[in-house]
């Protein structure tokens, strides 16, 4: 499994919007070969960026996979309007997040 993790600078004025507009297109990412779940989180230290963490079971599913593919087109279309800047793209090889203290089994 691997992580993608996406930097992504979103316009000041557009923050509630980018919220508004990545609920619309996140089935998109959802219905992706290889897809195994997301997170989008604000950045404390810069508010105006957004982190999208995706996990994927294979590099593969994410590029060439997704990447190449119309749903990608379509889901950054569906966001582009709020970004300020180039989203900053990077991967990362890992395991599924450790259990919560107390949730051992």
């Amino acid at each position: 499994m691997i992580y993608e993790l996406a930097h992504l600078p979103v316009r000041e004025d557009r923050i509630d919007g980018f919220r508004q507009d990545f609920a619309r297109v996140e089935h998109l990412l959802a219905r992706a070969e290889g897809y195994l779940g997301h997170a989008l989180a604000r950045g404390i230290e810069s508010p105006d960026v957004f982190t999208l963490i995706v996990q994927w079971r294979a590099l593969a599913d994410h590029t060439p996979g997704f990447e190449a593919s119309e749903d990608h087109c379509l889901f950054m279309s569906g966001l582009q309007d709020a970004l300020s800047g180039e989203p900053e793209v990077f991967h990362a090889e890992g395991a599924q997040f450790a259990a919560r203290r107390g949730e051992h089994a």
